[in-house]
């Protein structure tokens, strides 16, 4: 099957023709091409959406938020298929693959929803008849960058806030799962959206990625990807000061208290460790445990770990494999290293050697015991399904572990205590805190790192006022 990039309301292939392979990761098979698109390429786009944006942004915001319900619909329509697509392109279940198809309509509904509650200010002047007012207006084009473990959630995550708020954008998926972005852009050209406002290159970050960061077309930068990406989209970016909002990677902490509710922190550790095979940024990739509980924990949370199983994910509610070949290496690097570093696999640790994984980036779940914070699962963010348990020895010691880290995501506390957890909210430095619960992300809601795990953020009202820059006016009358 071969899907096109999207430009100025037209499916096109790269300018100089050539392609690029798209691989099912359960099996390795290679069952879909998208264009290796070109510096040229690029620059249509980039035209394009340049062109588009004064007009959508002169639109009024509600007439904006028509063509975004319209999406919404379309994508609703195609359900089955987006599923399917996301099954074959990325790996997660059905059952997870038809959560993001709703997540996204969730995403594009709630930013038209917000057409009618974007505001501005106005504040007393320091003159007689003058008034001071503060105007939101949209950046201009804005270029979305997408992971791969969402090819479609993210995108709904950054286009409807986008589009709302009277930018336009260029979408630039992963090179691992572009074949959802293609069906998505089918979508838009159906609802009627106009030419330019939303464009589409694949390719990889060389030939396409660079040139639309170092673009000074571009005026905002949303990407999802990790903190290597994140610095190396702010360096390229920074000659044109472009605006950016980057939800980069970070390494959660689990972190269980003796008074914790032992049973339910033990289902929700699992849940958030092994939920899209770990492939999930918020996700839990360590256990912090204190040690008057840790054995009582370890032997429960081993027997529920060993309950997920692998298996083909158009078919089974279990764990899919990893996205990309080069990311299951990594997983790999990273076991074998904490193994040499001191820590024991309990569960799991390698590949799977039935007939039926030969082929695809398959990894079993694993548990790792006998961590330390030296340990390399635990200094690294594994984005894959190994979870590292480290005894601590309270809640104090379980804090300065997680607040050494560079980055800061999300961490979870389990307690009981409201001392402990509201001292948490007042130092631990992340940007969310699961507190007795697991891992969950409201659409109303603020999505953000700390330190290293990015700058501005998604979702919720603070999401959408991120796609606005300010203008202050003076008048006087």
């Amino acid at each position: 099957m071969y899907y096109q990039s999207f430009i100025d309301n037209e499916f096109i292939d790269a300018s100089n023709g050539a392609r690029m392979s798209v691989a099912n990761p359960a099996t390795g098979e290679q069952w879909a091409e998208v264009p290796a698109c070109t510096g040229d390429d690029v620059a249509r786009a980039l035209a394009s959406s340049q062109k588009a944006q004064k007009d959508w942004a002169l639109l009024p915001p509600i007439q904006r938020a028509q063509h975004i319900y319209a999406i919404a619909e379309g994508i609703e329509k195609e359900r089955d298929l987006f599923e399917e697509l996301l099954v074959k392109e990325q790996g997660k279940s059905r059952a997870e693959a038809a959560g993001e198809v709703t997540d996204t309509i969730r995403y594009m509904t709630y930013s038209a929803e917000a057409a009618r509650r974007l505001r501005g200010d106005i504040f007393p002047s320091d003159n007689p008849r003058e008034q001071l007012f503060i105007y939101k207006v949209p950046y201009g084009v804005t270029l979305g960058l997408m992971a791969y473990n969402y090819p479609l959630a993210l995108i709904g995550r950054k286009v409807g806030p986008a589009l709302v708020t009277g930018n336009t954008m260029i979408i630039k998926p992963h090179e691992a799962t572009p074949v959802t972005a293609s069906v998505f852009c089918r979508i838009v050209k159906e609802a009627g959206v106009p030419a330019g406002v939303i464009n589409m290159v694949t390719g990889t970050g060389a030939e396409v990625g660079a040139p639309l960061t170092e673009s000074p077309i571009v005026r905002m930068i949303t990407l999802t990807g990790s903190i290597r990406a994140g610095q190396m989209i702010a360096e390229a970016s920074a000659k044109n000061i472009t605006a950016l909002s980057l939800e980069l990677g970070g390494s959660a902490p689990f972190i269980v208290l003796k008074d914790a509710d032992i049973d339910a922190a033990v289902e929700a550790a699992v849940i958030a460790r092994f939920a899209n095979a770990g492939q999930v940024c918020i996700c839990n990739e360590t256990v912090l445990v204190e040690e008057a509980i840790a054995d009582e924990f370890t032997e429960k949370l081993l027997k529920r770990a060993a309950e997920v199983k692998l298996g083909d994910p158009a078919t089974n509610g279990g764990m899919g494999p990893i996205t990309t070949p080069a990311a299951l290496e990594r997983v790999e690097r990273i076991v074998a290293g904490s193994v040499a570093g001191g820590a024991k696999i309990a569960i799991g640790g390698k590949r799977p050697t039935e007939a039926e994984f030969q082929g695809g980036n398959w990894f079993e779940p694993t548990v790792l015991v006998d961590a330390t914070p030296e340990t390399a699962a635990v200094q690294e963010e594994i984005f894959g399904p190994v979870l590292p348990i480290v005894r601590v020895k309270d809640y104090e010691e379980a804090l300065a572990i997680a607040n050494d880290r560079p980055d800061g995501l999300s961490a979870y506390l389990w307690t009981q205590n409201p001392s402990v957890y509201m001292d948490a909210i007042q130092r631990m430095e992340t940007g969310t805190i699961f507190l007795n619960t697991g891992i969950i992300g409201y659409i109303q809601g603020y999505h953000n790192g700390h330190k290293l795990s990015g700058v501005g953020g998604e979702d919720g009202v603070h999401g959408i006022e991120g796609y606005l820059q300010k203008r202050t006016v003076y008048q006087k009358f």
